[in-house]
This record gives structure tokens, C-alpha cells and sequence, in this order.
């Protein structure tokens, strides 16, 4: 008897586990979609963006990136707040087909090779400005070509995409972090971080693991000033506090200017070369929109 009721007393429990199984994987892929059409989409309409492009420095002659395209995820949906649990790793892996509620717009750049120190000390570049449709922004995604590379003491070296990274990167937002300017007006920074994104292995090899920060000038705060000396001294300013650091390599001239930064107090370190020696500031504070000045500093011997 015993026998006789064993193997049906597993296929049972093997019916069980399968059962269970497999609507395990069905709830995690009716969650995983489930994001797409949660929420009825919004009247038709559209609203302009306007995307730039600036530097975060680093210690480099040049830096030059090969953008191939800029596309934009938006959310058409009434509550965008709905779909914070979104996937948006894997709306954003493809950007070829819509979703229900989400739909893809290319912005129309300029393809091509973005020298990115041209772009540091407050200067930037209107990547494009276009229509798309109304809705809360959630993905921003660039994809980068092969032609990278940067120049280092006047020698120039080749940048690889890492072998194992994809060749685009996302860029993910709530939806309230543009700056609406006027009704249906947006616009928005995306500050390349080079300092982040350069990695040089052991090997000599340079590799590009792109770091972007995102910010507005309504809702962030800028620091300049003027190094007399600069051309001598050939400083690199820091700014940094408990939370951030930010960096800039001023011009030949002397000038340098941080932005997008958060309010807060900040200490500023210039890093001189010898003979003149380091400096430090304390208690600068930033406060948006606002632009704190430092003047004129002389470095001294």
C-alpha cells in the first residue's frame, strides 16, 4: 500500500510547487507591467523641453564624447506618482515600442563629438530644445558612441565603453525637477561629471562609466570668483562640504564658476601649484538661485 500511494503523493506536492511557481512568475510579470496601464492617460497635448549640456571638470586637456542620440520617457498618465515603482531599468532597455501611458520622443540632437571642457566654468550648450507631449518626464536617455577619447599632458588617449556596460545611460526623474519658465515650458541641466566618469585601470586603458547630475538654475546656487595668479599657480578649486564636492578648473584668466549646488555652508580649498602655496575659505554659504561671489584672490608664495 504504501507503494501504491507514494508516487501519487508526490505528483501532488510536485503539482503544488509547480503551481505556485508559476504564479509566482506571473504576479512578478503583472507587476512588473502593471505600471504601463494603472492609470488613464491625459488629454492630448504637448509641452516644450529644452536640454543642456555642461562639465564637471577634470584634471584633463580635453574630453571628448561621442553622443549618438538624446531620447525622453514621459509618463501621459494622470498620476505619475503611481508608476514610482516602475521598472523604468527596463522601459528604458527599450526604446523602440510604447507602452500604454508612456511614450518615447527622440529630441533631435546633434549627433556628433561634445568636446565636454569647452563646457565648464558656467558655459554650456543647448543639446535641443522640441516639442513633446505633455506629461511628467521619467527617463532621459543617452546613447554614446565608440569615438570617445581625451587628451592628458598633450597626448591623446582612446576612451572604451567598458565590455560589459551598455552603451547608453539613464537619467531618471520624477517628473518636478525641470524648470517650468513659463506654462508648458521646461528646461533642464545635465551636468557630465568627468572627474566620476573617467576611470583609468592599472593597465593604462581609459574607460568611460558615464556619471551625470541633473539640475536647474531656479533651484540651485553658483559660486565664482577670480584667481589673480591663475597662470602661474595653475590652482583647481574645490568646493565641498559634509555631502558634496564639486570642482572647477579656472580659465586662463582666472575665472572659474561652480554650479549646482545645494544650499548649504561649503568650504573652498584652491589647490596651487609650488611656489604658491594652498588657500582655504571657509563659511561660504549658497543659497538658490543665488550667486555667491569670492572675488579677487591672490595666492600668496
Amino acid at each position: 500500500m504504501v507503494q501504491l500511494y507514494a508516487k501519487p503523493i508526490m505528483i501532488m506536492k510536485n503539482r503544488n510547487i509547480l503551481s505556485f511557481a508559476s504564479l509566482l512568475a506571473i504576479a512578478v510579470v503583472l507587476f512588473a507591467t502593471a505600471c504601463n496601464k494603472s492609470n488613464s492617460t491625459e488629454n492630448a497635448g504637448t509641452q516644450t523641453l529644452a536640454l543642456y549640456l555642461t562639465d564637471g571638470p577634470g584634471l584633463f586637456d580635453k574630453v571628448l564624447v561621442d553622443i549618438k542620440s538624446v531620447k525622453v520617457l514621459v509618463d501621459t498618465t494622470k498620476n505619475t506618482r503611481n508608476n514610482d515603482n516602475c521598472d523604468f531599468d527596463r522601459l528604458g532597455s527599450d526604446d523602440r515600442k510604447n507602452d500604454s501611458g508612456f511614450v518615447w520622443t527622440d529630441i533631435g540632437i546633434k549627433a556628433g563629438i561634445y568636446d565636454l571642457l569647452q563646457l565648464r566654468n558656467g558655459t554650456d550648450t543647448l543639446l535641443a530644445q522640441t516639442t513633446i507631449p505633455k506629461g511628467a518626464i521619467r527617463l532621459i536617455k543617452i546613447e554614446l558612441g565608440t569615438n570617445n577619447s581625451l587628451v592628458k599632458d598633450s597626448i591623446s588617449y582612446p576612451v572604451s565603453l567598458p565590455a560589459s556596460a551598455k552603451n547608453y545611460v539613464l537619467i531618471k526623474t520624477k517628473g518636478h525637477e525641470y524648470d517650468e519658465y513659463l506654462p508648458g515650458q521646461n528646461r533642464l541641466w545635465l551636468d557630465f561629471d568627468v572627474a566620476r566618469s573617467i576611470v583609468q585601470e592599472r593597465n593604462g586603458q581609459f574607460y568611460l562609466r558615464p556619471v551625470f547630475h541633473i539640475f536647474t538654475k531656479k533651484k540651485s546656487g553658483n559660486v565664482v570668483g577670480k584667481i589673480i595668479n591663475q597662470k602661474d599657480a595653475k590652482a583647481v578649486v574645490t568646493i565641498y562640504n559634509a555631502t558634496d564636492t564639486a570642482y572647477a578648473l579656472p580659465t586662463r584668466e582666472g575665472y572659474f564658476a561652480v554650479r549646482s549646488l545645494k544650499d548649504g555652508t561649503y568650504k573652498v580649498l584652491i589647490n596651487a601649484t609650488s611656489p604658491y602655496l594652498d588657500t582655504t575659505i571657509n563659511n561660504v554659504v549658497v543659497a538658490a538661485p543665488k550667486e555667491t561671489s569670492l572675488g579677487v584672490i591672490t595666492l600668496k608664495k
